[in-house]
């Protein structure tokens, strides 16, 4: 993959970001853009390879990454990773989440009743696991944002499995972090897309039909980027951005519909 560039204007200048899922395509990007604005970026995944290559990319451009094994699924795993990079750099700012979720798409009367429940359980066990641990520090300090990707809501399509009612889980967990964390200064807010072609593989079966798919249900003569996924990351964790909570910030170029 490429790399993304964004242009840096400080929005994240000070800022100490947890990013899981970082040596991902999504996680990559949002990685860069963060450092790109000033962020100290800690990149958390299974593997080290895919990090180490984004912390290299940060850093060749001058900015800031350290990389952890972490299984996001794990919660001792993920309390000390937090714990470590909460005692080196005395906050947590921002935590984002965009691990896979293992999903199996299937029509509902042909999946088994495992694969169908198995992303529904990893999205809302990682994501309750990794926003209560930041949480525990962004407390403290009286501020933060916790951010998610993937949104809800009424459409759907067919053959999804147990993938849409993942989200929906989430956009439900979304709303109880908001909530519960308000009062705290700290923010939770989901990140909407509708596709980013740059994520499907050239090899994926189907990806000529599924490309097609994504570019005919937007508004606008283009789909949403990797880079869009970045900057748009940038503002809603900023400082800038301060007044949304518990909101989906929809950058699906027209293809989702807000109700």
């Amino acid at each position: 993959m490429q790399n993304v560039e964004v242009p840096g204007n400080g929005l994240l200048l000070g800022k100490t970001a947890l990013i899981y899922g970082a040596g991902g395509a999504i996680g990559g990007a949002v990685a860069r853009a963060f450092a790109a604005e000033g962020a100290f970026v800690h990149l958390a995944g299974r593997t080290e390879p895919p990090l180490e290559k984004v912390a290299r990319d940060i850093h060749r451009d001058g900015g800031k990454a350290e990389t952890a094994v972490v299984d996001a699924l794990d919660e001792e795993q993920v309390d000390a990773f937090v714990a470590r990079v909460a005692k080196k750099s005395r906050r947590i700012d921002i935590s984002f989440n965009v691990i896979s979720f293992g999903d199996i798409q299937q029509p509902l009367m042909e999946i088994d009743v495992d694969h169908f429940t198995q992303p529904v359980t990893l999205a809302t066990r990682t994501h309750f696991l990794t926003t209560r641990a930041a949480a525990a520090h962004m407390i403290k300090q009286g501020s933060g944002v916790v951010l998610m990707f993937g949104g809800s809501g009424p459409q759907t399509l067919p053959g999804l499995g147990g993938f849409k009612v993942a989200l929906d889980a989430m956009a439900g967990l979304r709303r109880q972090w908001a909530l519960e964390l308000g009062r705290h200064g700290i923010r939770v807010v989901t990140m909407v897309s509708g596709g980013i072609i740059e994520t499907i593989p050239w090899q994926a079966e189907g990806r000529e039909e599924i490309v097609a798919e994504i570019a005919k249900a937007a508004h606008l003569n283009r789909t949403a980027t990797l880079a869009d996924v970045g900057s748009v990351a940038c503002f809603v964790a900023s400082d800038k951005a301060g007044a949304i909570t518990d909101a989906t910030v929809n950058i699906s170029a027209g293809a989702i519909v807000d109700y």
